[in-house]
């Protein structure tokens, strides 16, 4: 069957843009998420290369609670970058199939093929999978904000045990609102 009319011709057309603003969404997800993948890895091989320079340096000037923070980070940004490539597999996958999707939508208007029902399936799957992508990155995040907190602990520890008194600035606790 062919297509005769224009408004046929843009029903068809606009169908078909709804996966390309999903497609669009999808390469800016695994572009913002290879970054940070990139700077994770980074990460990852910064402490290694710190804890394994101060492994062989034989006077070990890194305090224990250093030592202790850098191999809990180095655990963290390993959790972080296996996240971080599970979401990209997604990503990759739910671009895969919205790219299917428009195409099958292309497929189902030219050839009259009562198959609609596929172009919806690969959507709701594509959809899935972006969802499934946003926890997980999520999940990534979370795990590198708790690892700066870990940081601003530990030079807030180190400040008050190794500064000399009166080089910190103490701050003004605020009060609690009290009830009643």
């Amino acid at each position: 069957m062919q297509i005769e009319n224009l408004s046929a011709t843009l029903s068809v057309l606009s169908a078909m843009v709804t996966p390309a603003v999903l497609i669009l969404a999808s390469s800016s997800l695994i572009l913002a998420t290879s970054n940070r993948l990139s700077r994770s890895v980074d990460r990852t091989r910064a402490i290694t290369e710190r804890v394994t320079e101060e492994a062989k340096d034989e006077e070990r000037t890194l305090l224990p609670e250093e030592r202790d923070l850098l191999l809990l980070q180095l655990g963290r940004t390993a959790r972080r970058a296996k996240l971080l490539t599970r979401t990209l597999t997604r990503l990759y996958m739910a671009l895969a199939i919205f790219i299917a999707t428009s195409m099958a939508i292309g497929v189902v208007a030219v050839t009259g093929v009562a198959y609609a029902w596929v172009a919806l399936f690969l959507g709701f799957v594509g959809a899935i999978l972006l969802f499934w992508s946003s926890v997980l990155l999520i999940m990534e995040s979370r795990i590198a904000l708790t690892t700066v907190y870990d940081e601003m602990e530990f030079v807030q520890r180190i400040s008050q045990r190794y500064a000399p008194p009166g080089n910190l600035v103490e701050r003004p606790r605020r009060p609690r609102w009290r009830r009643g």
